[in-house]
Order: C-alpha cells, then structure tokens, then sequence
C-alpha cells in the first residue's frame, strides 16, 4: 500500500528536478520580465522597497532577479500536489498555468503589495492602492505572464522527465 502511495504521488512530483526547475524558469522569466520593464521601476523602486536609496540599477536587478526565483519556487510548491498536479505536467497544461500564475502574481504584487509597501517605507513616487493605472498595470500583466510561462515550462518538462517508467513497475504504457 504504501509502495502504491508513494508512486501514485511519485507521478506528480519532479523531486529536486522541479525545484531546480522552479528556479532556473524563474531566473530566465525575470530577466525576461526585467527587459520590459520601465528602468525607473529597477533602478528606483524595486531598491527602495528594500531602503536602498537610487537609481540603483545593479541592486534593482538583483533583487527582481531574486524575487523570480522565489516565485519560481512558489509556483512549484503550489502545483506540486493537489488538483493541478497532472495539468502542470503537460505542456500545454503547463502554458495555461504559467499564464494564469502571471495574472494572479499581477493582482497580488504589483496591483496590491508594491503600493502599500513603496507607501511603507516612504518612498516619494509609490503608486495609489490600488495600482489599477493604465498602461502600467497592463505592461505589468503583460511582462508577469512573459515571465511565468517559462517558470512553468521548465517545471512541466523538469516534471515529465521525473516520472516513474511504468513498465519498471508492471504497469501498461
């Protein structure tokens, strides 16, 4: 029983490949995303969420970069298991996540947790609450779903690659 547990869950789990995929897909997406964005965003406003004072393009960077691995991993602790497990596993399957991972980090990132805490730390040119301006809020959704479907691409063929070989354990192919 627990043999059969364990490779029904084995099915949907890229072990340490996903994780790492997570990560890499998450690298590539937000130097993607980064290429996109406004230099101002990068060099002033991502720093002074962390109280660097700019234009500070390099820590920008840095941390834009560090925040798209962290959501790369995010993206894998959530379709690991559960019901989006199988779909995240396909390519296709996994380009319609990725798309619906970047709507969902838009609403939450940049529509409701930048401005509050741009506006946290004082920094002079943070964006209402909530950030609804348009285009911005539009290149923003844009440049979230360029920079998620590679997280879940990566993930999908990282997760593909993991599963067990039926035929190993008696099972039809």
């Amino acid at each position: 029983m627990a043999t059969e547990t364990q490779t029904r869950l084995g099915r949907f789990r890229a072990g340490r490949n996903g994780w790492i995929a997570g990560a890499a897909g998450g690298l590539v997406g937000s130097v993607l995303f980064g290429l996109m964005m406004p230099t101002a965003t990068i060099a002033m406003a991502i720093p002074a969420m962390y109280g660097i004072e700019g234009p500070a393009s390099t820590a920008g960077w840095l941390l834009h970069v560090f925040h798209g691995v962290a959501l790369g991993l995010a993206y894998v602790a959530l379709v690991q298991v559960g019901p989006l497990a199988d779909v995240a596993t396909r390519l296709r399957g996994a380009v319609g996540l990725g798309v619906a991972y970047g709507v969902v980090t838009t609403a939450l990132l940049p529509v409701l947790v930048m401005p509050v805490w741009l506006a946290a730390v004082g920094f002079p040119m943070a964006p209402p609450f909530p950030n609804l301006a348009v285009p911005g809020t539009l290149v923003s959704l844009v440049g979230h779903v360029v920079y998620a479907v590679p997280v879940a691409l990566a993930y999908a063929l990282a997760a593909r690659n993991a599963r067990p070989d039926r035929s190993k354990s008696g099972q039809a192919a």
